[in-house]
């Protein structure tokens, strides 16, 4: 199996952070690498480059749900930890796509799999979850197909 590039980035800039004595980056790329190595562990495989984003994208949505429950709790000081810990995660994530090309994607996959009302989705987010995994919000990707197939 090919070498995971993005392992091999964590690990690198993990041992450049200690030398710069970035603590609270050096924290968050442990857990990451600890987050990895936990998948590596449990299902006995290697990771690849999809497999990380799958990792690192789980963890994003984690940060952007504890950000949202902060802030009903009003918790400044938790929404700036967590806050700064997805801008750190986003920077190891793939550029994130556009909502004109997120749109495209789900016109894409509707026509491929001929989907045409709400109990269809599951075959087009089984399409676009590889496309997307770590470049968009799939919750809000859900919702977009969602309405898509209810108005047909």
């Amino acid at each position: 199996m090919t070498a995971c590039a993005l392992k091999q980035q964590l690990q690198s800039d993990m041992k450049s952070t200690m030398k710069s004595g970035d603590k609270a980056r050096l924290a968050v790329i442990r857990l990451i690498l600890a987050a990895i190595k936990q998948v590596e562990v449990d299902e006995r495989i290697e990771v690849d480059d999809a497999r990380v984003n799958a990792v690192l994208d789980k963890m994003a949505k984690q940060r952007r749900e504890s950000i949202s429950q902060f802030e009903k709790a009003g918790r400044q000081d938790l929404i700036e930890i967590e806050q700064a810990e997805l801008d750190m995660l986003q920077d190891y994530l793939p550029e994130a796509l556009s909502d004109n090309e997120i749109e495209q994607l789900i016109s894409a996959a509707i026509e491929k799999t001929g989907a045409s009302e709400i109990r269809q989705m599951g075959q087009v987010m089984g399409i676009l979850k590889p496309q997307l995994q770590g470049r968009a919000d799939m919750g809000k990707v859900s919702q977009l197909i969602k309405n898509r197939l209810g108005a047909n």
